[in-house]
């Protein structure tokens, strides 16, 4: 559960995650990000998890409770804002060593703050960890280049899988397993037509939050 995050925020997301990642912990959840952006006015958005990696709207709700107060009190931000939790989605970020090692054998994109082999973007598969380094292999390595490469998770800028039929079936198996997936988990997971959804359980919306 105390597993540190490799990959984190800067600015007013940092702040944030300093005061809202104890609450979390304390609720049994974990911080997974923390985003702000001017959609819709000024929305702060929040995703955590449970240590199994799943999320319910049941927890989105609670965590949102516990946390509206705290962010009332510490007032890191400047403006009016909506607060959204959510979970992390099928198509999740990847931000602890053990998040690449536990999707590994599947396609992610990952984007980093200094060069690794001549550059920064890589997409291809996760072939797991190794201490603090991504195990990965581009799948547009040309033939004079490595297509096996580790990349160091604390220089990681944003990974995130990316979405595919067996990336959603191997969600749903595990959500299934941890017993929360949703009724249906059985049909879909056995369809070779798993349905394009990628955005995970989100509480409603609260009041607009913060200074005016």
């Amino acid at each position: 559960m105390d597993e540190p995050r490799l990959v984190t925020e800067s600015g007013v997301d940092a702040r944030v995650a300093a005061i809202v990642g104890p609450t979390l912990m304390d609720l049994g959840f974990r911080l997974v990000r923390v985003k702000s952006s001017g959609r819709d006015g000024y929305t702060l958005q929040i995703m955590a998890e449970r240590a199994d990696g799943t999320f319910t709207v049941e927890d989105c709700e609670v965590a949102s409770k516990a946390i509206s107060p705290v962010l009332d009190v510490e007032d890191p931000i400047d403006r009016a804002y909506n607060l959204e939790m959510s979970s992390p989605g099928i198509d999740r970020p990847l931000v602890r060593v053990t998040d690449f090692a536990r999707w590994a054998g599947h396609i992610a994109k990952i984007e980093m703050e200094a060069p690794v082999a001549g550059r920064k973007r890589f997409k291809g598969v996760i072939e797991g960890a190794e201490g603090e380094f991504a195990l990965f292999r581009r799948d547009d390595a040309k033939k004079d280049e490595p297509a096996r490469v580790k990349l160091p998770i604390r220089d990681v800028a944003e990974a995130r899988l990316v979405l595919t039929d067996e990336l959603i079936r191997e969600a749903l198996r595990r959500a299934k397993a941890a017993g929360r997936a949703p009724e249906d988990a059985d049909d879909v997971a056995e369809t070779d037509d798993a349905p394009q959804k990628t955005d995970g359980p989100k509480a409603d919306k609260g009041p607009e939050k913060g200074r005016r």
